[in-house]
């Protein structure tokens, strides 16, 4: 269902289509009304809800209840104030309805869901209200045809509230859905007394009769390929004049190795981390790229597996094939691996930074330092990889001396591109969720937006994904605000340069350095350095401890060598982290 991606076909459905069709007796279609909506309301507007996920789900409130008409309406407009302002322009809430409920109940009558003895929709971000809309029309017209859940916004407990308050829902599966699936179809075959420990059924199924197993997670290197046939020949249905081309969708992985992160509850459907080798991932990507004519794809990882990640992209590179790759990864800051992960095609990376205050990441568990953050930032810069990020505001516990060091550190940062401010979420089952006493949080409250689209009988018995809470909130916004400002400029100031060149990078002349820096204000500055001053500039490309430059240029004494980086920090040329130091401009050669 909406809101997914429209130019983006469903790995989910696509997984769960090949697995189930290689087992015995059984038969899988995928169905994708996403790409019908987004034909009937304009790929533009599609493309707007979808991105502002609470006005996707106010459009399909109304149409489960009925008393939150207005509130929906509020929510819609509130989501997307900024997008219509922008455009000078407004949307009909009230048409927009209108039009959903009438598809839904059109594509009803002309999909033969009779012939099917279970229907699966996978619920993800954005998804629920829709998925529960078209489960109750479906129940009015099919009353004894099986419906399951399944998906990252049925997770654990999540699942298990909306099989008991919604009767349209007969099934939720927690967690991965292939084997699982197999199972539930043997057993409502009448061939199985059996269902899996994962799969959250109503009460009438919980009986003596039933013997309840607990499901194994599958290798993902037997898994077969990704089916995207459904996808594509619906595409060319609706849209004959190719209005867009699919950036197909990979897994290399299911869960995350690093799996610490305080405030994150993306793995709680994943019982441990697992991945794909390189060598099964570059022949499925191969694949899928000859089967449909594809060259852009899209890692659905929370993080790629480091080792396999290598030698998929080498054997990438080998076939000289003009990919073009989006992933999410940590902070790497080897400039080897990411030079050859651009090589391959990797032009995109969502980088996990969060923070630019070493103690704050401590707080959020990410295992990184603000040095290390400004080190992938400068990586990416340096071999043409559009970097992608959040900067997390708001959180809970950040002291003022945290607030300082954001604040100075992010005039560091500024000839990178800039990241977005993304406001802290409770997430359900995150580790602050889990242990929300230690994080100044005294009490945990639906979210205010949850309010808006569910009545209050929902909101005390129903598990969200998002949540709000009482703690020090107040005193956060207060604090955050001058870096919500400072992110503000950060962008202000990359949307108005005109040069060409990289805002901050080095030519060398092999006995002097000339270094280009761009400020807020005024024209560019350039810097010369000569002799050791170039060396030593130059030693400290990536990462590099104190002692060592010690070592390395035994020739200047430490107090001059502290004195030469001092000045260079001072003039946002370097940046020092306690005893390791980074040189921030990159090669003019590199620039874009």
């Amino acid at each position: 269902m909406p809101w997914s991606i429209f130019n983006r076909p469903s790995i989910q459905l696509a997984t769960l289509k090949s697995y189930l069709n290689t087992q015995d007796r059984l038969h899988a279609d995928s169905f994708h009304p996403y790409l019908h909506i987004a034909k009937l309301i304009g790929l533009d507007l599609y493309r707007e809800i979808a991105h502002r996920g609470w006005a996707g789900e106010a459009l399909f409130a109304p149409l489960l209840f009925a008393e939150k008409y207005d509130d929906s309406k509020s929510l819609f407009h509130e989501s997307l104030q900024s997008t219509l302002a922008k455009a000078n322009k407004d949307h009909d809430f009230d048409l927009l309805v209108a039009k959903l409920d009438e598809f839904c109940k059109n594509w009803l009558l002309t999909t033969d869901l009779a012939s099917y003895d279970l229907v699966g929709i996978s619920v993800c971000f954005s998804q629920l209200l829709p998925s529960l809309y078209l489960a109750r029309l479906i129940r009015k017209r099919h009353p004894y045809l099986p419906i399951v859940f399944g998906g990252s916004s049925c997770s654990s407990e999540l699942g298990n509230s909306l099989v008991q308050q919604f009767k349209e829902v007969d099934f939720v599966v927690n967690g991965e859905g292939e084997s699982v699936l197999s199972a539930l179809c043997q057993f409502l075959a009448g061939e199985s007394k059996e269902l899996p420990k994962n799969i959250y059924s109503k009460n009438n199924f919980n009986d003596q009769r039933i013997t309840r197993q607990q499901s194994h997670p599958l290798k993902l290197n037997d898994l077969p390929r990704p089916d995207f046939g459904d996808y594509f020949n619906e595409m060319r249905l609706l849209f004959p004049q190719q209005l867009f081309i699919p950036v197909l969708p990979l897994e290399f992985s299911r869960g995350c190795w690093w799996n610490k992160c305080s405030f994150c509850n993306l793995n709680i459907q994943w019982p441990n981390y697992r991945f794909k080798s390189g060598e099964k991932m570059a022949r499925e990507t191969l694949a899928l790229s000859s089967a449909y004519e594809s060259l852009h794809f899209t890692f659905t990882d929370n993080a790629l597996p480091p080792k396999e990640a290598d030698y998929f992209f080498k054997e990438i590179k080998s076939k000289k094939i003009d990919f073009d790759f989006f992933a999410e990864i940590r902070a790497v800051t080897e400039p080897h691996r990411l030079e050859l992960y651009r090589q391959a095609g990797l032009s995109t990376v969502q980088v996990g930074i969060e923070a630019f205050s070493t103690s704050l990441l401590q707080k959020m568990e990410k295992g990184t330092s603000a040095i290390e953050n400004m080190a992938v930032m400068k990586m990416c810069s340096q071999y043409g990889i559009l970097m992608e990020g959040n900067v997390i505001v708001e959180f809970p516990t950040t002291s003022e001396e945290e607030i300082s060091e954001t604040i100075q550190n992010l005039d560091f940062v500024l000839p990178y591109a800039p990241l977005e401010s993304a406001t802290f979420f409770l997430g359900f089952g995150s580790p602050i969720y889990n242990q929300y006493h230690n994080f100044s949080i005294t009490s945990i409250l639906p979210h205010s937006k949850n309010r808006k689209l569910f009545p209050p009988r929902y909101l005390s018995s129903l598990t969200m994904l998002l949540n709000s809470y009482r703690g020090d909130r107040k005193q956060q916004q207060k604090r955050w605000k001058p870096v919500r400002d400072k992110i503000k400029r950060w962008k202000q100031f990359h949307t108005q340069r005109t040069s060409r060149e990289h805002p901050l990078s080095y030519r060398d002349g092999k006995t002097f350095l000339i270094i280009r820096q761009e400020l807020n204000s005024g024209p560019p500055l350039q810097h010369r350095l000569r002799g050791l001053s170039r060396k030593i500039y130059l030693a400290c490309q990536t990462v590099t401890e104190l002692s060592l430059l010690c070592d390395s240029f035994p020739q200047v004494k430490k107090e001059a060598l502290e004195k030469f980086i001092a000045d260079m920090c001072e003039k946002r040329l370097m940046f020092q982290e306690q005893e390791r130091v980074l040189s921030l401009a990159i090669p003019a050669r590199n620039n874009n």
